[in-house]
């Protein structure tokens, strides 16, 4: 199943902590060499942070695994406690690492832990640049356009 995942970070050292990260999410994956997809890396402004946050450096990166999605997400938590994230923090406060599950093959999945596709990748062009990058022709479930199209839109929406 094609999987991707939106990574972030705006605490120490970024670059290499976002590099790390893709190195152990190749634990996971599964498929031809060539199916794992990492876009580059991406220096944003924070968006609904607290005043003052230092800059994000984000990237996405799709992957093939046969892992159940929950299995995935806690994958994911397990990474970035690893990597120094409290399990307990302000609301969007700075942070080492932050793993977004955005999709897991065309399914959609409304849990209490986990809802796919993420709700708010058309709106957040620090997930959409990226995505566009390694998946430009993407359309998930209740997209009318692909990742492309939404990023034009919501470029020419912040001109």
């Amino acid at each position: 199943m094609a999987v991707g995942i939106a990574l972030g970070s705006n605490l120490g050292e970024s670059e290499a902590i976002l590099t790390r990260s893709i190195q152990a999410l190749q634990k996971i994956h599964c498929g031809a060499l060539t199916a794992f997809l990492t876009s580059s890396f991406y220096t944003t402004t924070p968006v609904d942070c607290p005043p003052e946050s230092p800059l994000f450096l984000n990237a996405v990166i799709q992957l093939e695994t046969s892992i159940a999605p929950l299995d995935v997400l806690d994958f994911l938590q397990s990474m970035e406690r690893e990597a120094g994230r409290p399990c307990s923090r302000p609301y969007h406060a700075p942070r080492t690492l932050d793993l977004d599950l955005l999709y897991y093959n065309s399914m959609t999945i409304l849990a209490p832990r986990l809802q796919v596709p993420h709700p708010r990748i058309r709106e957040r062009l620090f997930v959409l640049r990226p995505l566009v990058e390694i998946n430009p022709h993407l359309i998930l479930p209740g997209w009318q356009k692909t990742a492309e199209q939404y990023l034009h839109l919501k470029t020419y929406l912040h001109e």
